[in-house]
């Protein structure tokens, strides 16, 4: 899954721990991955470090602060993925054309390979049309969340790229049918 917009608020760079906040319902979507026996794996994009706005140190920090925060209700992550890369801002090393940024597959494939996940039955959660790309280019299903970035994708923008195998209100929403279609 996306982790800003779709696992957490939407508040442009998080160049702070504590502007990481989890959607009300995420913490219970990632419990109930917990329990099925599904990974929940975070794969996101971070150009912030590209742009100098934050440091690997904050962006450790806040993905920190995210794991407390699940831990505290009960859910866990089985992955963090992070592309810290921008193709035409910041300075080297981290401005460049890369294969981790979403809309490309690097990071999905990095996390299936280390953590051993069969991306043709995966499903990656997203409010951006570049996470359903990502999940386009390795096979899996996509689903688009309606919170971050994702009303206004699917209200203003939906004919500008490929159709998610599913649109739900929020990340609960999504592993809902995630779950029942693993079922059917």
């Amino acid at each position: 899954m996306d982790r800003d917009g779709t696992l957490t608020e939407e508040v442009g760079y998080v160049n702070h721990p504590r502007r990481l906040r989890i959607l009300p319902r995420s913490a219970e979507a990632i419990r109930r991955l917990n329990e099925v026996g599904i990974a929940a794996v975070v794969v996101t994009n971070q150009a912030g470090i590209a742009r100098g706005y934050f440091s690997h140190e904050v962006l450790a920090a806040a993905n920190a602060a995210l794991v407390s925060q699940l831990k505290d209700e009960g859910a866990s992550l089985d992955g963090i993925y992070v592309c810290p890369h921008h193709p035409t801002e910041g300075e080297a090393p981290y401005r460049m054309v890369c294969d981790c940024r979403k809309p490309k597959p690097g990071l999905l494939l990095r996390a299936a390979s280390e953590l051993g996940l069969d991306l043709g039955l995966s499903t990656l959660v997203g409010d951006k049309a570049s996470d359903l790309a990502a999940a386009r280019a390795v096979g899996a299903r996509s689903v688009l969340v309606l919170t971050g970035y994702g009303l206004g994708e699917w209200e203003y923008r939906r004919d500008t790229f490929p159709p998610p195998d599913h649109v739900a209100e929020d990340l609960l929403g999504a592993v809902g049918w995630v779950i029942k279609a693993r079922r059917s």
